[in-house]
């Protein structure tokens, strides 16, 4: 946007002294009409004093003018007087106004440079070459045709975006071999025996590489409500996770949420990913969704707990199920305790049932190599 360039502006007294000649009247007439010495009046007749708000609505009687016109001859003067701008201002307004700039460098996504740098400093990021191609700050507009959130699906914020971007800039560094349907599928058994035990979840990155699924832990930006994506970088599938919820349920869930949507292919054609927001906790399974979502969800629900053992689990147990039933099923489905739980709070929607169950998982996977965000960065080169 171009800047408005104020034309030189005299002082208000300037003004003043003309209208006192224009209608024949003196200094010492105006002092007296004003209520005030000679002594008091020259001061704003010679520029060394401003008109205030008394003043302005005095001089307005006096000379039978809106008030308003003084004390904008006064905001005029003082406008024309200030120090030029610091042309940094205008540009970290235009990128504040649509990205979390200050959270991206305080994660180290960007430097913290001089206001000129910044332009320079987002394009990189973005991977653009010009600003108009970046959308929400350009001319572009790409939307995400499945993001999913608590409200109904709509359109991936600017917020989103960024955390997209920095998913697929730490996927882009992994080395994997080809992308293989079949590995992966022939592998989702060995990632679910891994859930059995949250020590045991370090393995999980190493198995998706091995099919060529690249995969990044990135911490959610601020009000991005982020659980997962899947995302496609020159044909190879890639899986960002937050681990928003901090929940080991809702991580399986997310998980193999994601993992359907690499198998389906979903989003392969797209400009632009979807970015799941999910609770394993609270999703509605009869909610309208798009078919890729539904599909995906059910996936999901299969892996964690298949629904036909859970709804015999629960006929069986009635309204009174015990700690020890909990552990016996979870050994029985070779899972962690803590997703049976999570799927029996769902069901009976009562979510401090054993809540302990519910500690952080967060802690297990900050030995993965790909890990941004909780006070790790993971360099790349930008």
């Amino acid at each position: 946007m171009a800047q408005v360039k104020i034309a030189s502006v005299d002082h208000p007294g300037t003004f003043i002294t003309e209208e006192l000649e224009a209608r024949g009247w003196s200094q010492v007439d105006l002092a007296y009409i004003l209520g005030m010495s000679v002594q008091q009046l020259n001061p704003l007749l010679t520029g060394k004093a401003n008109i205030t708000p008394d003043l302005a609505a005095a001089l307005g009687d006096a000379f039978d003018m809106p008030a308003e016109f003084f004390a904008n001859l006064q905001k005029l003067y003082e406008l024309n007087r200030v120090k030029p701008v610091d042309p940094g201002v205008r540009t970290r307004a235009s990128w504040v106004a649509h990205f979390p700039v200050r959270e991206m460098i305080k994660r180290g996504w960007i430097e913290d440079t001089e206001p000129g740098l910044l332009d320079l400093q987002m394009l990189r990021f973005f991977g653009k070459n010009r600003v108009e191609d970046i959308p929400f700050i350009g001319a572009g507009e790409i939307t995400a045709h499945a993001a999913k959130k608590s409200s109904g699906y709509e359109n991936t914020t600017p917020i989103q975006y960024a955390w997209l971007h920095r998913v697929m800039t730490i996927a882009k560094m992994q080395e994997t071999p080809l992308y293989s349907e079949s590995a992966l599928r022939k592998s989702l058994d060995r990632i679910r025996a891994h859930l059995q035990d949250k020590d045991d979840l370090i393995h999980v990155p190493n198995i998706l590489r091995a099919c060529g699924v690249r995969f990044a832990l990135v911490e959610a930006l601020p009000k991005s409500k982020i659980d997962g994506v899947c995302v496609w970088i020159d044909g190879q599938p890639a899986i960002g996770m937050t681990t928003r919820l901090d929940r080991f349920d809702n991580f399986a869930f997310v998980l193999r949420h994601e993992l359907e949507h690499v198998l389906q292919g979903d989003g392969r054609e797209e400009l632009f990913a979807p970015v799941d927001e999910i609770d394993a906790t609270h999703f509605d399974e009869h909610a309208d969704k798009p078919d890729e979502e539904r599909r995906a969800d059910d996936a999901a629900v299969e892996f964690c707990i298949p629904k036909a053992q859970l709804s015999s689990f629960l006929a069986r147990k009635g309204a009174f199920i015990s700690e020890q039933d909990v552990i016996a099923f979870a050994a029985r489905l070779a899972l962690h305790p803590a997703i049976v739980v999570g799927q029996i709070q769902h069901k009976r929607q009562n979510y401090a049932w054993l809540r302990k169950y519910q500690d952080s998982i967060r802690n297990h996977l900050m030995d993965w190599e790909f890990v941004d965000g909780w006070g790790r960065l993971v360099p790349t080169g930008l």
